[in-house]
């Protein structure tokens, strides 16, 4: 139930326009400094994870990965996405503490 409050979450944030997903975008959006988290699939390459992970860093944006962004999204194609607002970012990342608590 967890995994579903998150994905749904995600889902939302983008349904909403307050997100943006695809390299290009999500590059942009966090160099804009609108970017208030970003979350990458699990199954990128280290090289892609490295990447976004040094970005977010140097911008100062939460980095995340999760199991699945594409099909959250209604887009199978995009690995990444950058959340641009600040409630949605909230309402994700509990929806993630709570999928780790029921996990651990």
């Amino acid at each position: 139930m967890g995994t579903d409050r998150l994905y749904n979450a995600i889902g939302l944030s983008m349904k909403a326009g307050k997100a943006k997903s695809g390299a290009f975008a999500v590059e942009r959006t966090v160099r804009a400094g609108k970017a208030k988290l970003v979350l990458l699939e699990e199954t990128a390459s280290e090289a892609t994870k490295t990447h976004y992970e040094q970005l977010c860093a140097a911008h100062g944006v939460p980095f995340r990965t999760v199991e699945t962004v594409g099909s959250a999204i209604g887009k199978d194609s995009h690995i990444v996405m950058a959340v641009t607002d600040p409630s949605f970012r909230d309402m994700i990342e509990r929806a993630m503490r709570n999928t780790d608590e029921k996990r651990g």
